[in-house]
């Protein structure tokens, strides 16, 4: 067993990102404390926003939303799951799991405290923040949902189309970070950029965590994750906390739209959705302006 942890000056000189690192650990039960990156601007006392990365990425997405939320007056804590940005990477495959993700992810949660907070969650940040919402309803008061699911193994139109990107993406002797952000925009990234969203891995080796989410998605009746995540979306017919949808407009009416969700959750009824125009998958690439002024209202409406 092995435990990878990117050494920092990989993380100097970033374009666009300048935010103090902070760590907790977070208990393991093969490996023992894991250390968790995790990023915490604005006031203390305010009320918290938690911002969730996904598939591709790690906390630099949301660089250019911090400060625009921050003087909104919320404090904006962001983490980096394990093996992902400036969090320890472990380098088995059997090492990660979709539960041991909800564990972690739990146990961050309850050391820093976080309770009614408005949860951002983008894509793997809904497929676990939902799981959390249902099973400790006091870490959020509203949700705020982007390009995401509950999957429960259900079948899925959109399930043949992963299952050949997934293999693309594995085939590859390079597994892509960077470029699979810069894939999934409006407007091409600038090269520095996307060597950013590479810079936590200085080779293959600190990629299992970003190769094993493909693998770990419930998607099949039989994974493992599936009854946890079927219980947590029939407790989700009685979330009546808000909730707002803010996919990418182009999703709207496919297999990755919010109807699902719009449909299944009371929360969702009254609230001011809105398609996302000028947005793909990555959409706080695309639009982190529109994206931070919509929840700013959305809150404090």
């Amino acid at each position: 067993m092995e435990i990878k942890r990117t050494p920092e000056e990989r993380f100097e000189n970033l374009p666009g990102y300048d935010y103090e690192p902070h760590y907790i650990e977070v208990p393991d039960e093969r490996f023992g404390p894991l250390r968790m990156h995790y990023i915490d601007e604005g006031n203390p006392a305010a009320p918290i926003i938690l911002l969730t990365p996904t598939q591709g990425s790690w906390v630099y997405l949301y660089r250019n939303m911090i400060p625009m939320l921050v003087d909104a007056g919320y404090r904006v804590v962001a983490p980096d799951y394990i093996g992902f940005g400036r969090s320890d990477k472990l380098t088995a495959d059997e090492d990660y799991s979709f539960q041991r993700h909800i564990d972690w992810l739990k146990s961050f949660m309850q050391q820093l405290g976080i309770e009614d907070a408005t949860g951002f969650l983008l894509d793997w940040g809904g497929f676990f923040g939902l799981r959390l919402a249902a099973e400790e309803p006091q870490y959020f008061s509203r949700l705020v949902l982007l390009n995401t699911h509950l999957p429960t193994g259900d079948p899925s139109a959109g399930h043949k189309w992963f299952r050949k990107w997934r293999a693309e993406m594995l085939s590859r002797p390079v597994f892509p970070q960077g470029d699979m952000v810069n894939d999934g925009v409006v407007v091409k990234l600038q090269p520095e950029i996307i060597a950013a969203y590479d810079a936590p891995y200085p080779d293959e080796s600190y990629k299992t965590g970003p190769r094993r989410f493909p693998m770990i998605l419930p998607i099949e009746p039989d994974d493992p994750a599936r009854p946890a995540n079927l219980a947590a979306w029939e407790k989700l017919a009685d979330w009546n906390k808000p909730t707002l949808t803010l996919f990418s407009a182009s999703f709207n009416n496919t297999a990755m739209g919010p109807e699902k969700l719009l449909q299944h959750i009371p929360g969702t009824r009254g609230q001011p959705h809105a398609g996302i125009e000028n947005a793909s998958f990555y959409s706080v690439e695309d639009q982190p302006e529109e994206l931070a002024r919509r929840v700013v209202a959305f809150i404090e409406q």
